[in-house]
């Protein structure tokens, strides 16, 4: 039965309402606003309260209480549709609905259990919250704001509640004023029509890559800014200076941000003591030339230009969606080897990181993949003696694409000289099948691969050292934290248990985390979208390893 319709009520033949009926086909004339506070939907109610509930239970990163409502009240109403749409389905199967009676029962019971079971779960959630905020190394906030989270939980829920009648009153609106114009017939065949043509557009893809044009139109307005205190650069050594030949304005705003950053000749020197270089960095935005192949291309001239093969390393950076570098991971190369470095980098999407691998991976694969095939089909011909090391690196959606370059270990070992990829999402294919083929005992959190001298996995500087102190030598270097959830989101969360949970944890992520179907999926894609951003050495928030990684990969000059 529909919501807001009297029991018994019967409709006029080939007529559709969107106020209730009598029994006697007459519209009830309540006010409007009312028809927006009509009685929750008892299955739905049931159903939210448990979302709600479940929602609060701990995950990986914490949440401020804000945040946290927000999350909770979205959960509610999705929940709360849940059950209108299952009542509706029992109702069209010939269910029994039940006595008014047994409703009001059913709302007292509902009350009852909602008066004991809400306020002991803030009161636990506030505590799990704590627990989650001291193992990541931040202050614990107050129990008291769990008040001011369930009142915005409350307040988001019954918004979105509205807003879906509002919508499903609009439609009826429509509908009965759409009859009043062609037969009931006409209607029906109008809107299978409009049902076949959405149907046949998501099965071909249409509509996927029309909201995928749509986010990259929406984004690219971003792109064209410029962050404050950012500047053209004067030296010919980096694009977007005078010299170059990628054009300040095509860089982007990542790549404008690149190019004009990261450590000076001056501060190079006063860390290490030694004679300084100044450093390359090089970079094509999306608008710097047509396709990956001319950008590519274009990164290829630049290097040329610049004098980058005659540097001691050459680091090609897969970035993130929106072409970001992160300079965690390309300041410490150029500090460690005084600045004879150059980087190269290219951007291949608007979109931020999260969403481009959520619904477009494949660019972040064609990007590393071309950039480096292009480098490495330059450096390749130069003299083995007359060439720089040869290195690749990327963090979060950049480790995803700068690994997909290669098929195997083996083919990242054999044309290049190291790797650092830091935080890789779930799905990097070379780190999924290294951690597959992890030796018998190591957790999945930090595998063994083999006997740990091409690849390691760490979590710290600690896990890159030998058992008497000194680093280790390995090729490649995979960084992730036990609670970074861009490592450990994967859809197979919703019906499967993953070995990090059931294998001991690491020290950053708390015991009363549990596995549940699909609560476990939603929880840790909160964590992954709006998470707290924990301090360095947690999360996704690399920095004190990055450092030693490097050393331990490429072992420079003392």
């Amino acid at each position: 039965m529909p919501i807001g319709e009297v029991p018994g009520a019967t409709r006029p033949t080939g007529t559709l309402s969107a106020k209730p009926i009598d029994a006697g086909g007459r519209h009830v004339g309540y006010p409007r606003f009312r028809r927006y506070l009509r009685r929750p939907h008892q299955v739905g109610v049931v159903l939210a309260l448990l979302a709600f509930l479940c929602s609060l239970t701990p995950s990986l990163l914490p949440r401020s209480w804000e945040v946290q409502g927000i999350i909770s009240g979205i959960e509610g109403a999705a929940a709360h549709a849940t059950g209108v749409v299952i009542s509706w389905l029992a109702c069209r199967t010939g269910a029994t609905p039940l006595s008014p009676q047994m409703q009001r029962r059913l709302w007292y019971g509902i009350a009852a259990v909602a008066a004991v079971a809400v306020p002991t779960t803030l009161w636990l959630s506030a505590r799990w919250q704590a627990d989650v905020r001291h193992a990541v190394d931040m202050p614990a906030e107050g129990h008291y704001s769990y008040l001011g989270m369930f009142a915005i939980a409350v307040a988001v829920a019954a918004g979105l509640v509205g807003l879906a009648r509002l919508v499903r009153d609009v439609y009826l609106v429509v509908m009965r004023h759409l009859l009043r114009l062609i037969p009931l017939a006409a209607a029906r065949i109008m809107v299978s029509i409009l049902v076949t043509a959405l149907v046949a557009g998501v099965a071909t893809g249409a509509v996927y890559r029309g909201l995928i044009h749509f986010a990259d139109t929406a984004f690219s307005t971003v792109d064209l800014g410029t962050d404050p205190g950012v500047v053209q650069p004067a030296s010919s050594l980096r694009s977007g200076s005078v010299a170059s030949s990628a054009p300040w304005t095509s860089l982007g705003r990542q790549g404008r941000g690149f190019v004009s950053s990261g450590p000076a000749v001056v501060d190079i020197q006063h860390v290490t003591g030694r004679p300084v270089i100044e450093p390359i960095r090089v970079y094509a935005g999306l608008s710097s030339a047509p396709a990956p192949q001319g950008q590519a291309d274009l990164v290829l001239a630049e290097l040329k230009r610049t004098g980058a093969f005659d540097r001691a390393v050459l680091a090609v950076a897969t970035t993130t969606g929106t072409g970001w570098v992160d300079p965690t991971l390309a300041d410490p190369l150029e500090y460690l080897y005084a600045g004879n470095t150059a980087i190269a980098a290219m951007q291949y999407s608007y979109l931020p990181s999260w969403i481009s691998f959520l619904v477009d991976k494949d660019r972040a694969r064609q990007a590393g993949r071309t950039l480096f095939t292009t480098v490495y089909g330059y450096w390749s011909t130069l003299p083995p003696i007359h060439r720089p090391r040869l290195v690749v690196f990327g963090e979060s959606l950049g480790a995803f694409g700068g690994s997909a370059a290669f098929s195997d270990l083996a083919d990242l070992t054999a044309h290049t000289d190291g790797a650092l990829f830091a935080g890789p999402p779930n799905g990097t294919t070379l780190w999924r099948t290294l951690t597959n083929e992890r030796a018998i005992g190591s957790p999945e959190r930090l595998p063994l691969y083999g006997d740990g001298q091409t690849v390691r996995f760490a979590a710290s500087a600690a896990d890159l050292q030998a058992s008497h102190g000194s680093l280790r030598h390995p090729r490649v270097v995979f960084l992730q934290h036990a609670s970074d959830p861009i490592v450990w989101w994967s859809p197979e969360l919703i019906w499967r248990e993953p070995d990090w949970l059931r294998e001991p944890r690491g020290s950053d992520v708390v015991r009363q985390i549990q596995w549940y179907p699909f609560l476990t999926f939603w929880q840790v894609t909160c964590d992954m979208i709006v998470g707290v951003k924990p301090p360095p050495g947690h999360g996704h928030h690399y920095g004190p390893e990055i450092p030693p990684a490097w050393a331990a990969v490429l072992h420079p000059p003392p």
